[in-house]
């Protein structure tokens, strides 16, 4: 089986100001590098090594990356990007008080689409459709070695020797909820997967015996809170 870490990038400029950061391809602020220098996650992660890093082709994906794994050479996903926030990126609530279309999106639920940008949907789908080429490219990079079925259900825990491949996604914080949201056991909603930057979750992937997607043992990782359920 797989284990997988599902990484939301540090923190940028405008990520202090509470913007909708999507398409803007800010670098890494100052504080967010140096977040990412002190916590402990990439040792955390590294005590075994990895066998493939996929990230976002995003600046602030490819920093993180480069701080969090500077040994592992990053494999670029284009599908993995974060949502293109039309009308409202680079703003933040205070900038769209009064914005029609902004109160509307919010009396949704969040579940319209954005002006001028894309929908939760589409957004989505995009999302499932990378993190499906990831798991082909993790299918053959295991080559030989057998991919190991074992149903959701089950309540064993896993052995080290159990997996066959370990692998890290430095993504955005929306790429992880529409991931989890699709596929974690036991089920959750979109916003229940939702988590701060230079945060993320550690997972295990096997294919179910009818060949689809189950992501479970979903643990939450992050600098100040170690692991945890």
């Amino acid at each position: 089986m797989v284990e997988l870490f599902l990484i939301r990038h540090g923190k940028t400029y405008g990520n202090t100001l509470g913007r909708y950061i999507g398409t803007t391809d800010e670098e890494l602020c100052a504080e967010g590098r140096e977040a990412l220098v002190r916590t402990d996650m990439g040792r955390t992660i590294l005590t075994k090594p990895l066998d493939a890093v996929y990230v976002s082709p995003m600046k602030r994906c490819v920093q993180t990356a480069g701080l969090l794994f500077p040994d592992c050479r990053p494999i670029f996903c284009p599908e993995l990007r974060e949502c293109d926030f039309g009308e409202f990126e680079n703003k933040n609530y205070r900038e769209l008080s009064g914005n029609a279309a902004y109160q509307a999106w919010i009396d949704s639920g969040g579940t319209l689409p954005f002006p001028g940008g894309e929908s939760r949907e589409e957004f989505e789908s995009r999302c499932l459709l990378g993190f499906g080429k990831v798991l082909e490219d993790i299918r053959e990079r295991c080559g030989s070695q057998k991919m190991r079925h074992r149903a959701a259900e089950t309540k064993n825990q896993v052995s080290g020797a159990d997996i066959c491949f370990r692998a890290a996604l430095v993504v955005h914080g929306g790429t992880i909820m529409s991931i989890l949201s699709a596929y974690a056991f036991p089920p959750e909603d979109f916003y229940h997967w939702q988590i701060k930057n230079a945060e993320g979750f550690r997972a295990l992937w096997d294919e179910t015996d009818k060949g689809g997607i189950c992501l479970y043992e979903i643990s939450h990782i992050g600098s100040d809170s170690g692991d945890s359920a």
